[in-house]
């Protein structure tokens, strides 16, 4: 698979390489079409135009033949045009005629050809003539268009005529030859360098950040993402910059996460073990001793197992292997179960849950994983709780389109700068007076459960003043169903 990647690669080429070859196709496309269009296909070009000019001349004059102005315009129009005019009534008598060739024209003079030309249109199925004939007398190659009149005259039938000379467009086109290919010299040159400019402009940038991206790979955090060039190249570094901070940051929860599961699996370990040769050396035939060595042990036995079992369902959790299962219930209802259930807890442990419940409101999401959420958050306040009062607060509040469950205590509370951290694995506040019972997970959990629900959480909290954790169960059923 390697071997195949690793082919597939050098059979790729490199952008600078791309952007010459389309710079260099651009060229010869614009080569292409400079030489069919303005030399190999000038000749035809002309001539259509110039039948299209004559067309167009031959249907103004009928327009404006009777007119008053007509023969101001018509010798104007001749003039501009270097075009003979000759006009014949149906019986093929001469009405109008203007001649610019001093009578050396195929319409006048000794080579009037009208009468051939008019028997030619009246013969023609098409309503018009048009002819290339070439003139001895001027020895030039010349156009005559021929048509009817009555399709554009007022009050008239009748037949135009006009002759007019076609330019020689050989030594044109031999002058554009030279000028094209000097165009095409400059052309090559001037795209092959602006070319070079733009792949370099382009693919220096990303051939850093494609080095700076391999050193990512084998782990090296500390390597900084340079744009430049284009929008898009600094959109990839700064995107490339976040994942290389994300990663870091990854990086850094999973040495702490391998640090802090070593730790928190080798104490119980340990005195699991250092309990168990004592039962061997020590206390074996002393039951009392016996009994109390063998009660750690299974304290520490059930430590190691809320550790895996956390870890577990984390990992599930973030994974997206454990699925929602939701249902409607009254919320009200449950958190009363929820306090009611630590009652008896709270007065062996000394401290005291205050419940403030509100009005019935039915809620839609998994109750199971929800009652987790809420004693995870109240664990963490009995931890953290200030040992004077011993005070944890269990809030219900509704609104209108939600209801908010708040936890409180009343310990130190936690830096502004650490708030973002508390969700963390394994993070602990340092703002507490006794050890912290628990696996460092709790809140972890808790923040993969109202993900998954897409719920609103946070945490308010002041130095001095304690912390009040919160989610916002929302009570419209869509989000969910």
């Amino acid at each position: 698979m390697k071997q195949r990647t690793k082919i597939g690669r050098e059979r790729n080429l490199t952008i600078r390489v791309k952007i010459w070859l389309f710079f260099m196709m651009f060229v010869c496309i614009v080569f292409v079409l400079m030489w069919t269009f303005q030399v190999l296909f000038l000749e035809r070009f002309y001539e259509a135009f110039k039948v299209s000019d004559i067309a167009n001349t031959a249907k103004t004059l009928s327009a404006l033949y009777g007119t008053d102005d007509f023969y101001d315009k018509a010798q104007e129009i001749a003039i501009s045009n270097e075009a003979c005019i000759e006009i014949l009534n149906v019986d093929g008598k001469e009405q109008y005629f203007y001649c610019v060739s001093n009578g050396s024209c195929l319409l006048h003079g000794e080579n009037n050809n009208t009468y051939f030309f008019l028997m030619d249109l009246k013969g023609s199925d098409a309503g018009y003539i048009c002819r290339s004939v070439f003139n001895q007398r001027l020895q030039t190659q010349t156009l005559v268009y021929g048509t009817s009149m009555s399709n554009y005259a007022i009050d008239f039938d009748g037949y135009i005529f006009i002759n007019s000379r076609l330019v020689p467009v050989q030594s044109t086109v031999s002058i554009l030859q030279r000028q094209t290919m000097i165009i095409t010299v400059a052309l090559v040159f001037f795209g092959m360098v602006l070319s070079f400019l733009v792949a370099t402009t382009i693919g220096t940038p990303i051939n850093r950040i494609t080095r700076s991206a391999k050193r990512l790979a084998h782990g090296d955090y500390k390597i900084e993402f340079e744009g430049g060039g284009c929008a898009e190249v600094d959109e990839l570094a700064e995107t490339l910059t976040y994942a290389q901070q994300e990663l870091s940051k990854t990086d850094e929860m999973q040495r702490d996460l391998i640090a802090n599961v070593s730790h928190d699996m080798r104490t119980p370990l340990t005195m699991m073990k250092a309990y168990a040769e004592m039962i061997r050396d020590l206390s074996g035939n002393n039951p009392v001793k016996r009994e109390q060595h063998l009660n750690i042990i299974i304290e520490e036995t059930d430590r190691l197992s809320s550790l895996v079992n956390d870890m577990l369902d984390l990992s599930k959790l973030e994974s997206g292997t454990q699925k929602l299962d939701c249902s409607e219930f009254d919320i009200a209802e449950r958190l009363q179960e929820i306090a009611y259930r630590y009652q008896g807890i709270s007065e062996q442990m000394g401290y005291h849950l205050n419940f403030t419940p509100d009005s019935s409101r039915i809620v839609y999401c998994d109750a199971g994983k929800i009652e987790r959420v809420i004693c995870n958050l109240i664990h963490n306040a009995i931890n953290y709780t200030s040992k004077e009062d011993k005070q944890v607060f269990l809030r219900q509040i509704n609104k209108p389109d939600s209801v908010r469950i708040e936890i409180q205590d009343t310990g130190d509370g936690i830096e502004e700068d650490k708030i973002k951290l508390i969700f963390d694995k394994y993070y602990r506040s340092e703002n507490h007076k006794r050890e912290v019972v628990g696996t460092g997970l709790g809140l972890s959990i808790v923040k993969a459960i109202l993900k998954m629900h897409n719920y609103d959480y946070g945490v308010n909290s002041k130095l001095g003043e304690g912390s009040v954790f919160w989610f916002e169960i929302r009570t419209n059923f869509d989000d969910l169903k």
